[in-house]
């Protein structure tokens, strides 16, 4: 293997030894010892064991289990029906994150599972994870580079798209690095390791991203922050509750024996008071589970889950459940052009005969019935070159063979001139097809190398302007080869093959909907930004005819600036487009990020939702939240329609959960003073299931496309604020009529139960209009089920069969609980909406401070808003306290005729000097922060 070359350096002798021989088992083993080994760090999907820890020790599931508790204390074995929501809601938790690791480990395989490296002056394949520093490793065309190496001989080209988003094919010489994780197009060489593990290039950027990111939705925010708050509460609320209705029972128990001396203590400790503590456990644990939205965490994560079964038959894999919603609320895509937009793969766009007056018209097509001779002739040798060529075939090569597949007759090889980096063209003598029987010498490369230069003159202006679009290569016919393989003879051009990127056929359709949808687009790659700009503009992104090199923007303002004015950057760093994403974020937009690459992962794992492809890097795909199988941009709409169906659907059933949860929260508050509470847990079941969980459930799976409006919480208690107010209306009229005709608790739970049915009702039928068949059947189910579990269970739900002043009081209390339901809503809904922002530019608000002729100014922040309306409404009240002084001293001083003249003037000097105030200076936004425009004012001349 003589590899060696004369007058080398240190460095390269080193190289040179290593490279004549490769590693002895003795170095090898050195290695090893010292650590030195190339030990596999990509980004992995989480174990099993993680995620069952992760969906199981959580706030809401820790709060079940203390209530759970509580109840088994008392040994009402009955009242323990909510657990099944815990253990439904982790269990899908739970499958849903193991099948998305399941998938995604399948999706997990290297293109090279082994590697060729030279030892003890033979080849061996190893693992990867057995390669060590200083290894000799042979890579030919088709190989993953494992490990960050250099190259000691060959030449070879090397497609770096997944690292740098460069699409075109990198020649590499004996000196060069060549960077792990990218592929080589053609050639063959020898390459020394010099980086192992986690110093390699794709190691260094998968280290920038491991980092737990926090999810980014509305919906799980909501959730949380609704457990968070009711856990606060539940603890005062509970203690306070078990307190009163213990010492409540204690008093009662006291009232029959007017003479006792017993203390509450004594009365604890007795055997007569465990019935009282049970009852007391219940009706608190009662409280405290209709204070957590249970349901509506079920609900939520079965509404996600369906939807990533629906997505996963349509071939997109959901690996987090609350992207789906994040990506339906994204006003902002940015898309990685190799392998998202393009497919990864060049394709010809065009072939073009050339004239003899310097300019080349498209040829006509190769299957045509009547085609003329020098298109003929121009097919003949492209097809032929490309097929001669092609046991070593690089991407060039490769789409050629692709555009002319359903060519039946091309001409033969009689010999072949392999493509030379150094030459930048390749050749082949051709005979038959359109040729017949001579024999033509035809050549295929880059203009400037293959034609002479007064012949390259005559045709530069087309070749510039195919350029501007597409990789021009030229076809010519020359005299013959020489042994060496060099051109014999003037190359006679028969015309021009343009080259692209091959554009996915859905790419323009699904940019199209985004930009129907309000979506702003950007285009970000690593590529040069005139040939992501051609790509943009083609396939519909708006303002894609202005670009950025990404190389100018080096400080954080440039960065901001490009962010604001422009959607196509080019020669972008994997920092510099993470970089972008969180300039977008801070600009308030919710970001969505497409890639394939390693290049992508920052970024990826930045965004507020991230879609990688299947085909691409493994570390893309373990960092994305949703995969694309097929690898096709187009279920893009299919993805936002799921989630828009999940929020729509899951904002209007929420209204029923947080009923319950608002009006638990206020009766149990209530019942602290006025005990008892009138649900224990079983009661609570009746209305979980037939007023919340079941139409919620049925509802939540209807289609909606609707689009996404406004924030989540507040949509949902616009609807339930109004109804708990009425079920709390109800249940307080209900408790008053019980002390005032002395119904026992039973009645009581009754009558609540009723009021609370009649409002639960109600709001179904509110979100359900207009009725459609399913959710007119929905509306008769639950009257139906509600009227025999009261009426024909009233001992399992532990309440008392119904007696008519009870049952007509109820209905009465149940009518003014809906009449202020009613009105409460229509009120909210004829207010006005909010229709003022938040400005992105300006932050919190500006001061400007003018200093004198100096022209010194001061820019300030004004605080925060309250801090903003205190100083306000001090200044008007300064200001009113002010012209009252200064009218009252008027009216005092002056004649009664002249003090409405003396306050108009006043008014007219005030607005005069207000006008002034704003004539003279001016805040704008700017890029990067603020600007202060200053009026033009003229320097009195001195006399």
């Amino acid at each position: 293997m003589g590899i060696a070359s004369k007058g080398a350096s240190p460095d390269e002798r080193a190289t040179v030894e290593f490279g004549t021989r490769g590693l002895t088992s003795s170095e090898v083993a050195e290695r090893v010892a010292q650590g030195k080994v190339n030990v596999n760090t990509e980004l992995k999907t989480k174990s099993v064991k993680e995620l069952v820890i992760e969906n199981t020790c959580t706030l809401f599931n820790l709060i079940n289990i203390i209530l759970a508790a509580l109840v088994i204390l008392t040994g009402a074995w009955k009242n323990l029906t909510f657990l099944g929501v815990v253990l439904l809601n982790t269990g899908i938790g739970i499958v849903q994150a193991l099948r998305s690791k399941r998938m995604v480990d399948k999706l997990t395989l290297l293109a090279s599972k082994c590697a060729v490296a030279v030892r003890d002056d033979r080849e061996v394949e190893l693992q990867l994870d057995e390669l060590v520093l200083d290894d000799l490793i042979r890579l030919g065309r088709g190989d993953q580079i494992p490990a960050d190496a250099v190259v000691v001989s060959g030449e070879c080209h090397v497609n770096e798209s997944l690292l740098t988003g460069e699409s075109d094919a990198i020649h590499k010489r004996p000196g060069d690095e060549l960077m792990s994780g990218s592929f080589i197009d053609a050639g063959l060489v020898y390459a020394r390791v010099i980086h192992v593990g986690a110093d390699n290039y794709v190691a260094r950027i998968n280290n920038e991203a491991k980092y737990v990111k926090k999810v980014n939705s509305e919906i799980m925010n909501a959730l949380n922050a609704i457990v968070r708050f009711a856990s606060v509460l539940m603890v005062p609320i509970g203690l306070a509750l078990f307190y009163s209705s213990v010492h409540n029972s204690y008093q009662s128990w006291c009232a029959l024996d007017p003479n006792s001396s017993s203390t509450l203590a004594s009365w604890v400790v007795s055997g007569d008071s465990w019935g009282a503590i049970s009852s007391a456990i219940l009706s608190t644990v009662g409280a405290l589970l209709g204070m957590i939205p249970q349901g509506l965490v079920l609900l939520t994560s079965s509404v996600l889950a369906i939807a990533t079964i629906r997505l996963a038959r349509r071939k997109v894999l959901a690996q987090q459940l609350y992207c789906i919603e994040t990506l339906a609320r994204v006003d902002v895509l940015c898309l990685d052009k190799t392998g998202t937009i393009t497919s990864g793969h060049m394709e010809v766009e065009g072939v073009y005969v050339a004239d003899d007056l310097g300019g080349a018209e498209p040829a006509e097509a190769f299957d045509a019935d009547h085609i003329d001779p020098a298109s003929q002739r121009m097919h003949a040798a492209l097809s032929g070159i490309a097929r001669a060529t092609s046991d070593d075939a690089n991407e060039t090569c490769t789409a050629v063979l692709a555009h002319y597949r359903d060519l039946a007759s091309a001409p033969e090889a009689q010999r072949v001139v392999a493509f030379s980096s150094a030459k930048k063209w390749s050749g082949a003598q051709l005979t038959g097809g359109a040729f017949g029987s001579d024999s033509v010498a035809c050549v295929m490369g880059a203009s400037q190398f293959v034609l002479t230069p007064d012949v390259f003159a005559r045709f530069e202006g087309r070749v510039a302007e195919l350029a501007s679009l597409c990789r021009v290569l030229v076809v010519a016919e020359v005299d013959g080869f020489t042994d060496e393989g060099d051109i014999v003879g003037e190359p006679r051009p028969l015309g021009f093959v343009t080259i692209r990127d091959e554009i996915r056929s859905s790419a323009a359709d699904t940019i199209r909907y985004f930009c129907e949808q309000g979506v702003t687009l950007n285009v970000i790659s690593g590529d040069d930004p005139r040939t992501v700009s051609t790509i943009a503009r083609t396939v519909g992104i708006p303002g894609g005819d202005r670009y950025v090199d990404a190389t100018t923007l080096d400080t954080p303002g440039k960065v901001d600036a490009a962010v604001d004015r422009y959607h196509v950057f080019g020669r972008v760093t994997p920092q510099q487009k993470r970089e972008l994403v969180n300039a977008l974020q801070r600009r308030g937009h919710t970001v969505a990020m497409t890639g394939d690459g390693v290049n992508d992962v920052l970024a990826l794992k930045e965004a507020d939702c991230s879609v990688a492809m299947a085909a691409g890097s493994d570390a893309a795909r373990n960092v994305a939240e949703i995969v694309l199988v097929d690898n096709d941009f187009a279920a893009m709409p299919e993805v936002v329609a799921e989630g828009r169906r999940s929020i729509n659907n899951l904002q209007r059933s929420a209204a029923l959960f947080l009923t319950k949860t608002l009006f638990s929260m206020g009766l149990a508050a209530l019942c602290i003073f006025v005990p008892p509470y009138p649900f224990q847990p079983i009661t609570m079941t009746l209305i979980n299931f037939f007023c919340i969980g079941f139409p919620s459930f049925v509802l939540a799976l209807e289609p909606n496309t609707a689009r996404v409006r406004g924030n989540f919480l507040a949509n949902v208690l616009k609807r339930a604020l109004p109804a708990s107010a009425g079920v709390l209306a109800g249940s307080i009229l209900c408790m008053g009529a019980a002390a005032l005709f002395g119904y026992s608790e039973a009645m009581l739970s009754t009558m609540c139960l009723i009021t609370a049915c009649a409002v639960g009702v109600y709001l179904i039928w509110r979100i359900s209009v207009p009725f459609t068949p399913l959710r007119r059947a929905v509306f008769v189910f639950v009257i139906a089920g509600l009227a025999v579990g009261v009426v024909g269970f009233p001992g399992f739900f532990s309440i008392a069969r119904l007696k008519l002043i009870p049952a007509l009081l109820g209905a009465l209390f149940a009518a003014v609980g809906c009449l202020l339901f009613a009105w409460l809503t229509d009120m909210l809904e004829r207010s006005p909406e909010k229709t003022s922002k938040l400005a992105t530019g300006f932050g919190r608000g500006v001061r400007v401070s003018v200093r004198g002729r100096s022209g010194g100014r001061k820019v300030t922040s004004t605080g925060s808003s309250a801090r903003r309306a205190f100083d306000r409404a001090r200044e008007k009240f300064s200001r009113r306290k002010a012209d009252a002084s200064a009218r009252a001293a008027s009216e005092a001083n002056s004649p009664r005729g002249a003090t409405s003249d003396t306050r108009r003037e006043s008014v007219k000097t005030a607005v005069g000097a207000s006008s002034g105030r704003k004539k003279r200076y001016r805040v704008e936004q700017a890029n990067g922060g603020i600007r202060v425009r200053m009026p033009k004012t003229k320097r009195k001349k001195d006399h």
